[in-house]
């Protein structure tokens, strides 16, 4: 017998099997699996943004109506007009032409002058993101963390009576058209109802007039209809969500010996169930993130928020094809982005993704 064969180690039965060890995700060969991963992720959102590009091109054409007319303002013009109108915007082009060009100059970030403003697009969309990041994202805060918040505790109490109070009224609101909701609210607060007075504003974003601290109460006091509408639409999907992961790790076996080694139930939720289950709840918040960059149309249409999601209306209503084009492509890419985000954060919360 030689010498590396005597010192070699016996097999036993419990020895581990021969051969290289499992795969347990990207991170298990270090940095370099793990920009592979981040690589092929990154490739795929390309693809799907020059999807969108293609996409948001032809689908918008589809839509009624003469841009042409719409800038005329119903003026009668002569015939030699509306050539030179359609000739200034690349109207007369042929299509494939007209699809290049918007290619070519959206690549490099140019996503056209818009019919009705004559501005570029991109300042129009700069103007009003501001607005609507200051909607969505306040509501976004509030209705993710009372989402997470009630739907932990749902899930650790399940079948209790709160749990079924908070799950009712989560699919309740959920399934309520946010445009109805929010007419309501106006109805309600805003114009006032019986005994109810109007309390907030009907519309807008401030009154005007108002400087320092009086215009962030003004803005603050336009502010809490349409944010009410958001949380009340968008707080049950996180809720539910956030509950039906928790329930599935409830019945885990190391929440079972977390819970004989002599740790609280409240312990054990915390620092071990939560944790683990919000892996579906950190999708779906990057998810939202992603739209709250795309704003809420139809909310922001119905208490007349000056931001992305009324812009994108007005434009409809033209139709301002190249405002519409470079919204909807705006919009795409947010969610595109946060998604990519989230598939390269899921190896460092859980190396089991990406085996």
């Amino acid at each position: 017998m030689t010498a590396e064969a005597a010192s070699a180690p016996t097999a036993g039965p419990d020895a581990p099997p021969p051969g290289p060890p499992p795969d347990r995700g990207p991170r298990a060969h270090g940095g370099t699996a793990y920009l592979r991963y981040a690589a092929g992720k990154a490739a795929g959102a390309v693809v799907s943004l020059l999807a969108v590009l293609v996409t948001g091109f032809f689908l918008f054409r589809l839509i009624p109506g003469d841009p042409v007319k719409f800038m005329t303002g119903g003026r009668p013009v002569s015939a030699q007009q509306l050539a030179a109108y359609r000739r200034e915007f690349g109207l007369d082009l042929p299509m494939w032409q007209q699809f290049t060009d918007y290619c070519g100059k959206a690549l490099t970030g140019d996503l056209g002058t818009s019919y009705q403003f004559r501005a570029p697009v991109i300042d129009k969309i700069t103007e009003a993101l501001p607005n609507t990041l200051l909607l969505t994202g306040t509501a976004f805060v509030l209705y993710s963390a009372l989402g997470i918040v009630l739907g932990t505790r749902s899930a650790w109490r399940h079948g209790s009576i709160g749990d079924r109070l908070n799950t009712g009224l989560a699919l309740t609101l959920y399934s309520v058209p946010s445009f109805w909701l929010g007419l309501l609210l106006i109805i309600v607060f805003a114009v006032g109802a019986g005994p109810v007075p109007g309390l907030f504003p009907t519309g807008g974003m401030e009154s005007g007039g108002e400087e320092g601290l009086a215009h962030a109460v003004d803005v603050a006091h336009h502010l809490v209809l349409p944010v009410l509408t958001l949380i009340a639409v968008q707080y049950g999907e996180t809720l539910l969500v956030t509950r039906s992961a928790l329930l599935d790790e409830m019945g885990s076996d190391y929440l079972t010996t977390a819970r004989a080694k002599g740790l609280r139930d409240d312990l054990v939720r915390r620092r071990h169930a939560v944790p683990n289950a919000l892996l579906p709840t950190v999708t779906l918040i990057f998810v939202n993130l992603g739209r709250t960059v795309a704003g809420v149309i139809l909310v922001e249409t119905v208490f007349s928020w000056p931001g992305l999601g009324g812009l994108f209306y007005q434009a409809l209503s033209v139709p301002d094809l190249p405002l519409v084009q470079g919204l909807f492509f705006v919009f795409a890419a947010a969610v595109i982005v946060m998604n990519t985000l989230a598939d390269l954060l899921y190896p460092l919360l859980d190396p089991r993704v990406g085996r």
